[in-house]
């Protein structure tokens, strides 16, 4: 008896399979349809993504190759083509190199191409600082105070990445002009900064002995 429910059970649910197989075939292959096409095109865009990745590669080595030959038009040049059509990671690679190229024979052109990427939200904060802190490298020599301030203090702030570097540059630069306090305010950041690279700490504190000899005493 028991072999007979079973079998009652088996008919209905193939009926049931079968009924529902003829109101939803068209919905069900249409969704089958789909997931082989998704798949397919996923498949053509990664390998188009790892083919383009791996040719911006090898044209980044070759600007390189260009750059240690000492060919410099040729490098900036491909550096410029790569930033303009290469990948995400590898353009805004060719940017950041293109502009220290630039930089060789135009620092105004070279501080222009630093400052567009540290201005561009699209890019990593980390690299925008670094855009920012080479922009401001750049500008050593011709800024006023108050540029270098503009530039570097948000560089400064407690947590940001190259706080260091940019402290070292504000104290160096006040060192310059005379400002002895400003000058040791922050070079003492670096000094009192555990994470600061022991190499600038040792510079910082060489800095603050030429800050000492040349503050005049009070009284």
């Amino acid at each position: 008896m028991a072999d007979i429910f079973r079998e009652v059970d088996e008919d209905v649910r193939r009926e049931k399979a079968a009924a529902f197989w003829e109101k939803h075939q068209t919905l069900i292959l249409g969704v089958a349809v789909a997931i082989v096409l998704a798949t397919a095109g996923w498949r053509a865009w990664d390998y188009k993504r790892t083919r383009d990745a791996e040719a911006a590669g090898a044209q980044y080595e070759a600007a390189l190759e260009l750059d240690r030959q000492g060919k410099a038009a040729e490098a900036e040049k491909a550096f410029s083509d790569i930033a303009a059509k290469g990948p995400p990671g590898y353009a805004l690679l060719a940017r950041l190199r293109g502009a220290a190229e630039i930089a060789k024979r135009d620092r105004p052109e070279a501080v222009r191409l630093y400052d567009a990427i540290g201005e561009d939200a699209g890019v990593e904060p980390l690299l925008r600082d670094l855009a920012r802190l080479r922009a401001a490298f750049l500008r050593a020599d011709e800024a006023d105070a108050a540029e270098f301030a503009r530039r570097l203090e948000p560089l400064a702030e407690a947590g940001r990445p190259f706080r260091s570097s940019a402290r070292e540059l504000i104290g160096a630069k006040a060192l310059q002009a005379g400002d002895f306090d400003r000058a040791a305010k922050y070079l003492d950041m670096i000094v009192v900064d555990s994470a600061a690279p022991p190499s600038l700490r040792q510079r910082a504190e060489l800095l603050l002995g030429l800050v000492r000899a040349g503050k005049p005493t009070s009284g």
